[in-house]
């Protein structure tokens, strides 16, 4: 509980509260609020509770068209009792007691949210607030920064508050935060630009190297984060975006989101059995791509190191031979110049002249040779960086020698992709038999099972449930097909 209210009684909100809150906030306008004796609550849209000592949300329901509620500085330890405010669009929970965020599925119109200040430590159970532009969630306890990496599903999100959490520890989680969130405007209070600008540059140092600038500004667009192996310290790796979501069962996952007949037809008889170990085979696949992907960008980070090193190497021996250069046509040019003070005739003076003018022409062809010397070993490191990292990119998609185990997954991104898709035809082909094999029982009245109405329905004949089953299958492959070309792509401009 709060520490402000320690010695305090818990409230749970209530018609009396409410009605005070209402007469408190807008005396006013009570003449259009009233309705006979009592408040008109369907004419109210904004609410304060804070300071309440509120432990549980309740009695909200009559407020249906409520659009703004500040409930912030209570000891709410539960989110619950919103389902009726489906007009909301500012909602202020900070300052509670609060450990999981959840009942805020019928929110779909909430454009900012407040949990600052609670004991939250996932994000999670916010797909459906897609109109959210401003979440304030810091101070919590939140110590995983992968967690962030869920709030992209949230397209309109503008401004985020991560500042007090664990993760925040370091500065680093700025880069990995804005490299997964590109659109965000705001990040910990700050514009994204001006804290990107200054992370880099102390990234970069006070060299003010532009190409170092670009390169870490063009990583922004594939940060990612990955765990050490003993899970006690966390290591940024700025990751192709190639091979995001592949770890894991995402990509599986979304295989099945906007597909509506999956779950009647996993209600079939068999097909339990049959979903046991599809997804298992799929996720293998995905998750040798992901962990081939990362060694790929490792070797791919090791070229770009080398590159810089030996750039390093060759502009630090041309600053070495030009001060050398010069070093010696400063000791020749301060000789003449003595032997000129010194000469006893007009005809030595000019004869030093023009050697110290031979001396500046020698001193121009010297660091001009030593000038197309440098430009030459750079296009030649240029041009031996671009083909090493072009041969890499196609040996990505060309080939993944030795990764997979057993000698059925093919050896290339197209063939891993294919491979998803043959798996997944697999299963349609099994499901398809199931399907019709159950319709043949059920027209026989053989099938003991009984099944639910709307798996009946399906049933009703043979061409509804192949439409069915192929409509799911088409689904699923229209989801490969975009995974594939998102990688594709990604991987050329890699």
């Amino acid at each position: 509980m709060s520490q402000f209210f320690i010695n305090i009684e818990p409230n749970i909100i209530d018609d009396e509260m409410v009605q005070k809150a209402i007469e408190e906030k807008l005396p006013e306008d009570l003449g259009d609020l009233a309705k006979g004796e009592n408040i008109n609550f369907k004419a109210v849209t904004e609410l304060q509770l804070s300071f309440k000592s509120i432990l549980q949300i309740d009695n909200l329901w009559p407020l249906e068209n409520l659009t703004k509620l500040q409930l912030d500085n209570n000891v709410i330890e539960k989110i619950e009792g919103l389902e009726s405010l489906v007009h909301l669009v500012w909602l202020d929970l900070s300052f509670n007691n609060i450990e999981v965020i959840e009942g805020l599925d019928t929110l779909v119109k909430l454009q900012d949210l407040s949990l600052y200040s609670n004991r939250i430590s996932k994000i999670e159970n916010m797909d459906t607030l897609q109109e959210l532009q401003i979440f304030s969630i810091g101070k919590n306890n939140l110590t995983t920064l992968e967690d962030v990496v869920y709030l992209r599903r949230l397209k309109n999100l503008r401004t985020l508050n991560l500042a007090g959490n664990p993760f925040c520890d370091g500065e680093q989680h700025t880069l990995f935060v804005i490299a997964h969130l590109p659109n965000l405007v705001y990040l910990d209070f700050k514009l994204v630009r001006d804290t990107t600008v200054r992370f880099l540059h102390s990234l970069i140092g006070k060299s003010g190297n532009s190409i170092s600038q670009s390169l870490c500004f063009v990583a922004l667009g594939a940060g990612s984060l990955q765990k050490s192996g003993s899970q006690k310290h966390t290591v940024f790796i700025l990751l192709p975006p190639f091979v995001e979501y592949l770890n894991g069962s995402f990509l599986f996952d979304s295989l099945y989101e906007e597909d509506t007949e999956a779950a009647k037809l996993a209600s079939l008889p068999g097909v339990e059995d049959l979903l046991q170990a599809y997804p298992s085979w799929f996720v293998l696949v995905c998750e040798n791509l992901y962990k081939y992907g990362l060694e790929e960008h490792e070797k791919r980070e090791a070229e770009v190191s080398n590159f810089y090193k030996r750039l390093h190497e060759i502009l630090t021996v041309n600053q070495q031979e030009s001060k050398k250069i010069i070093s010696n046509f400063e000791n020749r040019y301060q000789r003449r110049l003595d032997e000129i003070h010194r000469a006893r005739s007009g005809d030595t003076a000019e004869s030093k002249r023009a050697q110290c003018k031979e001396d500046i022409l020698q001193l121009w062809d010297a660091l001009m040779t030593l000038e197309a010397l440098v430009s030459n070993d750079l296009e030649e490191l240029l041009q031996d960086f671009k083909s090493s990292i072009d041969v890499r990119a196609s040996t990505f998609i060309e080939n993944i020698t030795g990764i997979y185990p057993f000698h059925i997954f093919s050896l290339t991104i197209f063939c891993t992709m294919t491979q998803c898709r043959d798996l997944e035809n697999q299963h349609h082909e099994k499901l398809m038999e199931i399907a019709i094999a159950t319709q043949e029982k059920l027209d026989n009245f053989e099938l003991e099972e009984d099944l639910p109405d709307d798996v009946k329905m399906l049933l009703v004949d043979k061409n509804t449930i192949v439409n069915a089953v192929n409509m799911s299958h088409d689904i699923r492959l229209r989801k490969i097909d975009k995974r594939e070309s998102d990688m594709l792509c990604n991987t050329y401009q890699w």
